[in-house]
């Protein structure tokens, strides 16, 4: 049987994913390489998440999981049942994708399905999460931050969900900042700077913000003409994009539904252009105001310990597998080096040029 491999790398870290389907390799190669380093290659190099379809083996390990009198949880919005044996490895199901997991301790992790595309999508969630481990280890945090960069420098935006976050980096990046990340980004200290790399992930824009922006035409053509965003978005966002219906989407719980874009697509159809890691020079901590003119806020708002994610606080992707280093170094001396950054509360209104308008001004000093 033919394997494919691709190596994806940020930094001095590095891990490399190995299929017996290309749609696998292949997906690793799009998800990652516009943020991170990705490469087709031969060589089973650093850390390895093994990711083969293969119904045979979800059935026997959902079998042996059922065995046990296992743990539940959530992993990516779905249910997963865990057991383990008393050498300490790890089995996982996810009978909803159709995907089960194996991890021995200190061995690769093997994801398997009954098809394509629920491993590749399993398989770049957990090779992000081994890559992130290794960074963590190294000394990086991971700030709940959205992220442009304009000549090796970088703009954070913070704030609770809803702030404005994305719609802060997104304004941004269409008036010619590029864009590191839209949710979280990798932080450390690098000498008296701290060096930022993007978080890879899909980029969820909603149905009102696409329009505001003018994206929502493009967009909707090249869904009427059968391409396809990221499979994670919901189906009621898809039939809202073929119907021309602009309105935002609201599940019952209170979250936006969004359409759900590929790193790629942010270039390819957006016309975003995308950065590979910056050095933080300024902070911005804005709120949206509904109907209010945009205004520079008097108000002395800090990153706190809150704005991070930790082994404890994350609540998408719990450390089921064992990825994550015990031993994470704190904080304080991040929160040191962000204090002395110049910062700036502020209040964005539904007018885009005006929002734009302001931004740009409180970033021009930015060399």
């Amino acid at each position: 049987m033919t394997r494919t491999a691709t190596r994806i790398a940020t930094a001095t870290q590095a891990a490399t994913v190995t299929s017996n389907s290309t749609v696998v390799t292949e997906w690793a190669l799009r998800y990652f390489g516009p943020w991170w380093s990705a490469t087709s290659t031969t060589e089973d190099d650093g850390p390895q998440v093994i990711a083969d379809v293969n119904p045979g083996r979800v059935t026997e390990i959902a079998q042996q999981v059922a065995d046990r009198s296992g743990e539940e949880t959530v992993y990516a919005s779905s249910r997963m049942l865990l057991g383990r044996d008393d050498e300490g490895t790890v089995f996982a199901s996810q009978r909803e994708d159709k995907t089960a997991y194996r991890a021995e301790p200190g061995g690769p992790l093997h994801i398997y399905g009954c098809e394509d595309i629920p491993v590749a999508l399993a398989a770049a969630r957990l090779a992000r999460e081994v890559v992130r481990g290794r960074l963590l280890a190294d000394g990086w945090s991971i700030l709940h931050a959205s992220a442009v960069v304009r000549d090796g420098q970088a703009v954070l935006t913070l704030g609770d969900k809803g702030a404005g976050k994305t719609t802060t980096a997104l304004l941004l990046a269409r008036a010619g900042w590029q864009l590191l990340a839209n949710d979280r980004v990798f932080i450390r200290p690098d000498g008296d700077r701290l060096r930022v790399l993007p978080w890879p992930s899909a980029a969820a824009i909603g149905l009102g913000l696409l329009d505001a922006l003018g994206w929502y035409d493009q967009v909707r053509d090249r869904v009427q003409e059968g391409e396809q965003l990221h499979p994670t978005q919901h189906q009621m966002v898809t039939d809202a994009l073929h119907s021309g219906s602009r309105t935002p989407l609201w599940k019952e719980s209170g979250k936006e539904l969004k359409p759900q874009f590929f790193p790629d697509q942010l270039a390819t159809w957006l016309g975003l252009t995308l950065a590979t890691e910056g050095h933080a020079a300024r902070i911005l901590f804005p709120r949206i105001t509904p109907g209010a003119e945009p205004a520079l806020l008097d108000e002395d708002r800090r990153v706190s310990a809150g704005d991070f994610f930790t082994v404890g606080t994350e609540d998408r992707y719990p450390d089921v597998f064992g990825l994550l280093p015990d031993d994470i170094p704190g904080t304080k001396p991040l929160l040191e080096l962000l204090g002395e950054l110049p910062r700036q509360p502020l209040s964005l209104g539904h007018d885009v040029k005006a929002n734009t308008d302001l931004l740009m001004q409180v970033t021009e000093l930015i060399a």
